[in-house]
């Protein structure tokens, strides 16, 4: 007779992470009872180097997936690398699930190897932070863990497996289950009736109403949505650094990003005035966040405001607001049906006033930009690199972008081609470093899609040795490096601030072309700007990846409000 070997608790885990729709685990083979059973039932391993980035790679991969992200690493100072990217998606609002090793059960309390409180650790950048003890509970534990991920706010949670669990056999089999709760969000609430009906009958009498959509909109896949919303009630919308790619850039009512990108040369510079004169501002999505909202100062204070989030905490936290507490998605479509029982004609009638406004402002921004969009100049302009960048990306590209002056030439120079194109960038807390990262997730996420990252030198020091990574995973991503051999918002914010900077803004030269092969990956260095598009096309073309180092001009900085008075002193 053939006795049924029962599973061990990392096999348990290993299927319930199948169930869960899993199908990529960033680690660095630790647990290596869970990985080793993760690999056998075919979960692909995308082994980091580093696990802060590793945690980085599960945030992008969720973001561009759709799917709750795993991230594992071993206890002690591995756990503690976790706490950045951890923190920058809980900010985020981004699902990743960390499954974090811990010492044997009979060794806790007793200063075992590398044995640190996790729970303590944890508790600052998660949702939710459990420890199991039971092995007959391991699926309890990881459904709770993808609930709380994907539920609500979504945003990251840390799973604590003591190693000798993880190795036990279970005492009995575990029933069969089936729930698959791996996608977000997972649940999708709606505002009632009454108050749907309130906010339409403020937007279908407001003179001046304006939106503006944060990064929820992509969280709750509502761009769709978001479109009918702007074409319905005829609305000017803005979008937040997180939100960008929410609507298409070119449709005739949208006014681009607007935060603190308000300086000279920048759409902001005029769009800004559609906002200041809103009589109504309607929030999708957003954090109101200091970036997103120059330091408080854009929404007038007199202003109505409607405001749109799954987290009724920030509803009125820097704004009052008339509360729709929900999904952006299911929100949006109530509203929309709402207004269509509203007498719109209003808004019709402004259509073609507000049309022309928004148009001019990007006239006049293109006008102002034109000249260092087009400059010849060496070191090279960033504005260059944004045009020559612009012509060939489709709906499909994703740009990522590191944190600091990367995201910002991102936000404010390029533009997006439909509702729902896909630029990441770190804005939660805007730690550097994380844009290879960030892109090497979402090429696992997608990797029939281009992805083009786009990073500082500062940045990138802290994430070169993933492109070892990049090259030894197969997850081939176009980067262009801007070497400008300086911090670059440090150096300026320090100018801005105190009229001088420390000696820690300025780097040695780096030959980052030498490093990128060092790893395996093709690279070029770029000084001639009329060589750019040549290789930024070849880039788009090969299967491979490709490092474009662009020597780019240290006094290049994008239009912060931050640097307004300077620039007009200039």
């Amino acid at each position: 007779m053939t006795v049924k070997t029962l599973e061990t608790v990392a096999q348990s885990l290993a299927r319930s992470l199948l169930r869960h729709d899993v199908t990529h685990i960033f680690a660095q083979s630790l647990p290596s009872a869970l990985i080793l059973a993760a690999e056998a039932v075919g979960i692909r391993q995308i082994a980091y180097r580093q696990e802060n980035m590793g945690g980085a790679m599960a945030d992008g991969y969720a973001r561009r997936s759709g799917k709750i992200g795993v991230v594992a690493a071993q206890n002690g100072p591995a756990a503690t690398l976790l706490v950045p990217p951890m923190a920058e998606a809980l900010k985020a609002s981004v699902p990743i699930v960390a499954l974090v090793q811990e010492v044997e059960r009979d060794q806790m309390d007793r200063n075992a190897f590398q044995e640190l409180d996790h729970i303590a650790l944890f508790q600052s950048c998660t949702k939710w932070v459990r420890r199991v003890i039971v092995p007959e509970r391991i699926e309890d534990y990881i459904d709770a863990a993808f609930t709380a991920a994907g539920s609500g706010r979504p945003g990251p949670v840390a799973l604590l497996l003591p190693a000798d669990l993880l190795r036990m056999q279970l005492s009995v089999p575990l029933s069969s289950r089936s729930i698959n709760l791996g996608h977000w969000p997972l649940d999708r609430s709606c505002p009632d009736r009454a108050t749907l009906r309130e906010a339409a009958e403020m937007i279908s009498h407001a003179r001046n109403p304006v939106v503006i959509a944060g990064g929820g909109v992509f969280g709750s896949n509502a761009c769709e949505e978001l479109a009918d919303l702007q074409e319905t009630a005829v609305l000017p919308v803005f979008t937040t650094n997180m939100g960008k790619g929410a609507v298409d850039e070119h449709h005739a009512l949208s006014a681009g990003v607007l935060g603190s990108l308000v300086g000279p040369r920048s759409l902001g510079r005029h769009t800004a005035a559609l906002v200041n004169a809103a009589d109504l501002v309607v929030l999708i999505g957003t954090r109101t966040n200091q970036n997103g909202t120059d330091s408080w100062r854009q929404i007038p204070p007199d202003a109505q405001v409607i405001h749109i989030d799954v987290d009724p905490q920030e509803i009125g936290r820097n704004y009052q607001a008339l509360r729709l507490v929900g999904d952006a998605r299911e929100t949006l479509r109530e509203l929309v049906h709402a207004l269509k029982d509203c007498d719109l004609s209003h808004r019709r009638d402004r259509r073609a006033a507000v049309v022309g406004r928004i148009a001019e402002c990007w006239r006049r921004f293109e006008e102002e930009r034109h000249p260092l969009v087009h400059a010849t100049s060496s070191p090279i302009r960033p504005e260059r690199i944004m045009a020559e960048l612009q012509g060939l990306l489709t709906a499909q590209t994703t740009i990522v972008a590191d944190a600091s002056y990367s995201s910002m030439w991102v936000a404010g120079q390029l533009r997006a081609l439909a509702p729902g194109m896909r630029f990441l960038t770190p804005r939660g807390l805007a730690g550097l470093g994380w844009g290879l990262p960030l892109a090497l997730g979402a090429k696992a996420a997608l990797p029939s899609q281009p992805v083009v990252a786009l990073v500082g030198d500062g940045g990138f020091a802290h994430s070169w040795a993933e492109i070892e990574t990049m090259v030894r995973s197969e997850l081939p991503v176009i980067v262009i490096l801007l070497n400008n051999g300086i911090l670059g918002f440090q150096r300026d914010a320090e100018t801005a601030k105190f009229g001088r900077f420390t000696s820690a803004c300025h780097f040695a030269p780096v030959d980052h072309v030498q490093i990128a092969q060092a790893c395996g990956c093709p690279a070029v260095r770029v000084e001639d700007p009329s060589k750019l598009k040549g290789y930024l096309q070849d880039g788009l073309s090969r299967k491979g990846p490709l490092l474009i180092e662009v020597m780019t001009d240290p006094e290049a900085h994008p239009a912060l409000s931050l640097f307004a008075s300077m620039d007009e002193a200039a």
